[in-house]
């Protein structure tokens, strides 16, 4: 089911480009990104400074942008509308992998609960398909034609997204039972071992993020972008206790990313 629904997404997002050349004309535009996330998770505690530089990992993506204001089919700039010069449509594949542990005031305790949170760690593989729509406040065809080199920007978009978690603890040992080995409040819930669970799964994310473009050359930019990701599910990094029993998990699983990219305008 979960190929099905990667499939679907996939034909979509290579399809779109072809349909809506074939309404409005466009130039392409291709790169890749790259850079350091912090994945909010139920690692740790949230607003924690240790939680925050421990829990990081890292992503890279490939990106294609429609841009309207220029049309690659007779190599010249689109009518003069507000929406080809102030907006681009952006087409992304990513991946990334973070690695989580405990931080906090609990897990630093010498006690057995605090054993069990220090032993506790995790990992997940993330791998995201989507577009976002993304407002350039300023010219698009002045930018591009070099009439300053800075050009900011802020998108909003979504994303299919597929997870691979993983967990780990160095109690685990030969006869050791769950309970044994992981902080009790972590086995109540509605996975493999209550709260815990290492099934890879599919869901969706919310996505928004501030930019800017540097102009390197008349086919080239340098990109670089602070993002947000919200995903629909907390089960991405593999743990999602039960509220009830464990009130900080009030939050789904999310990711920040800050990422640098290299832009290169194609001629078709």
């Amino acid at each position: 089911m979960n190929t099905k629904i990667l499939l679907a997404v996939l034909f979509f997002c290579l399809s779109m480009p072809l349909t809506v050349k074939a309404q409005f004309g466009f130039s392409n535009e291709v790169g890749i990104i790259a850079g350091p996330l912090l994945f909010q998770s139920d690692f740790g505690l949230r607003e924690n400074f240790d939680t925050n530089i421990n829990n990081v990992g890292i992503g890279v993506g490939i990106v294609h942008y429609m841009n309207f204001a220029y049309r690659s089919d007779c190599n010249c700039y689109t009518r003069d509308e507000y929406f080809n010069d102030h907006f681009k449509l952006r087409t992304e594949a990513d991946l990334h992998y973070s690695k989580f542990t405990h931080e906090g005031v609990e897990s630093k305790k010498e006690s057995p609960e605090g054993y069990d949170l220090r032993d506790h760690q995790g990992t997940s593989l993330v791998y995201e398909l989507g577009m976002q729509l993304e407002y350039f406040p300023k010219s698009i065809r002045d930018f591009q034609a070099g009439g300053y080199k800075v050009a900011p920007y802020i998108s909003l978009g979504a994303h299919f997204v597929g997870y691979n978690p993983s967990y780990s603890s160095i109690q685990d040992v030969d006869g050791a039972t769950p309970e044994d080995i992981y902080f009790d409040k972590f086995l109540i819930g509605d996975g493999e071992l209550g709260g815990i669970d290492d099934s890879p799964g599919t869901t969706w994310a919310l996505t928004g993020s501030i930019g800017l473009r540097y102009k390197l050359s008349e086919l080239s930019d340098i990109n670089l972008e602070f993002r947000y990701h919200k995903y629909y599910s907390n089960w991405v990094d593999g743990l999602n206790p039960d509220p009830e029993f464990y009130p900080p998990n009030r939050y789904d699983d999310s990711i920040v990313w800050l990422n640098i990219g290299y832009i290169y305008y194609l001629n078709f």
